[in-house]
């Protein structure tokens, strides 16, 4: 997980990034927001998407207004429900009449403890895509690709005129993503990944961090890096049966406090993972090898 680097950001500027998208940041930088959440508007300049409108915020909302400008926004796009990706599709549509189309509503019902983003419940689409739907503009094509794990809802969106993928919070430009459960699923999460690995995307333009201009390599990296865990998990677990707050020291070291319910919760998703597999048990609240 890479440190979020010093001031000044390009918070609510446009910024063109390829001849059809434009990137801007929200004011909502934190440990799991990196310099904050981007929003990204898609198209020139009759009419546009705008791909993870982020926090509901004002004047994120009037940065992404001006980035649009005398275009029309043909599609309000949601890659997930966390909060920081969706609550400002409500108010950007009551402002602009557009649709609200993307991923599914989902509204998680727990008494689990959270370290992620909470869900948005405010989420109404009036259009859900299915993995392979499109959406289309004057110029440009936006194709969802189904990607649960980070969420069960999780879509990505493939640019089809640049080859280019808006890749939300399941491939980010800044750190791997967290997979919370009950909704975060690590099975789902490493099949997406493979996924994504067979694609032939050019670029992904992630909700934080920079653009990935090598994805393929990354992607391969981040398979990488889950098999490594679950190998420490296993190897761990061999050493002797224990709970999930004992892994984290022997496995993150010089870990940020504030990322520790962060790390315990992926640790989580993977025993979870292993346990579906008959590879791991859960003996009260303590994990042994099956």
């Amino acid at each position: 997980m890479a440190g979020i680097p010093p001031k000044p950001w390009p918070t609510g500027e446009a910024e063109l990034l390829e001849p059809l998208v434009r990137r801007v940041l929200a004011p909502n930088p934190s440990p799991y927001t990196y310099t904050g959440t981007q929003t990204y508007v898609v198209g020139a300049n009759e009419d546009v998407a705008v791909i993870d409108p982020g926090p509901n915020d004002p004047a994120h909302i009037d940065a992404t207004m001006a980035a649009v400008g005398e275009a029309k926004i043909a599609a309000i796009m949601c890659t997930h429900t966390h909060r920081d990706h969706s609550p400002a599709a409500a108010p950007l549509a009551a402002k602009t009449g557009a649709p609200i189309v993307g991923c599914a509503p989902l509204v998680l019902k727990t008494d689990l403890p959270r370290a992620d983003e909470a869900f948005d419940t405010t989420y109404a689409p009036d259009r859900v895509l299915e993995d392979g739907e499109q959406m289309r503009g004057t110029g440009w094509t936006l194709t969802a690709v189904a990607t649960p794990g980070h969420t069960s809802n999780h879509l990505c969106f493939a640019l089809e005129e640049s080859g280019a993928l808006f890749t939300g919070d399941h491939v980010m430009g800044w750190s791997t993503s967290v997979v919370i459960p009950p909704d975060g699923n690590m099975g789902d999460y490493m099949a997406s990944l493979e996924k994504l690995q067979a694609r032939e995307d050019i670029v992904y333009h992630a909700a934080h961090g920079a653009a990935i201009t090598k994805p393929k390599q990354l992607v391969r990296g981040m398979i990488g890096h889950r098999r490594q865990r679950e190998n420490q998990i296993l190897r761990l677990m061999r050493e002797k049966p224990r709970a999930v707050s004992a892994f984290i020291p022997a496995m993150y070291k010089g870990l940020d406090e504030r990322l520790i319910g962060a790390a315990e919760m992926s640790v989580t998703a993977h025993l979870l993972d292993l346990e579906k597999r008959g590879m791991a048990t859960l003996d009260e609240d303590v994990w042994r090898t099956s």
